[in-house]
């Protein structure tokens, strides 16, 4: 489901006085984590492809999942739910995070690392897709949860995850079919 879809106006209230939801914060923590791998993911497509069109899909994720990270960061912190976010961001929570939707498992990362040139385009692309997708159902999953998404920052985030993705999405998907 789009997140166009979702209607804001479910609860009563003014936009200002919604109150954030447990589910709200486990989305904002867990996709913290979640692109964190992609930044991981796209930091090794500069030493292993050489495709001008690969370099520039890296960039604008590694671009756009920074700029998210640091937005969530900072609501996390706002709202008293900072936690622990670079522990959520290191490697030993990456292998805690595997359970969520599109994570690549150790060994998906592994073999990601291990490979070049048109090899490596093709198995980033698939393992991308994948992960964007995991994020998508975690989109998903926050708007089927009672009363989340509701708090304009987190609707504003979700909608941005949402619409970056479906966008990237098509655009590796569209890659991926022009490799030889």
């Amino acid at each position: 489901m789009s997140v166009n879809a979702q209607s804001t106006s479910g609860t009563p209230g003014s936009v200002a006085s919604r109150k954030h939801t447990a589910a709200d914060v486990a989305f904002m923590q867990g996709m913290i984590g979640h692109h964190a791998q992609a930044l991981e993911m796209v930091a090794l497509v500069p030493a292993r492809s050489s495709r001008v069109e690969m370099e520039s899909l890296a960039e604008r994720i590694a671009v756009s999942q920074k700029d998210e990270i640091g937005i969530m960061q900072r609501w996390l912190t706002a709202h008293g739910e900072a936690g622990d976010t670079k522990q959520a961001m290191s490697h030993d929570m990456h292998a805690a995070h595997t359970a969520m939707p599109g994570m690549l498992s150790p060994a998906q990362m592994d073999s990601l690392r291990n490979v070049e040139g048109t090899t490596f385009d093709r198995l980033f692309l698939q393992y991308m897709i994948q992960h964007h997708e995991g994020a998508l159902v975690m989109v998903a999953e926050l708007l089927r949860s009672p009363g989340a998404a509701q708090e304009p920052m987190v609707f504003q985030i979700m909608s941005d995850v949402d619409a970056d993705q479906r966008a990237e999405i098509r655009r590796m998907k569209a890659l991926l079919a022009q490799l030889p």
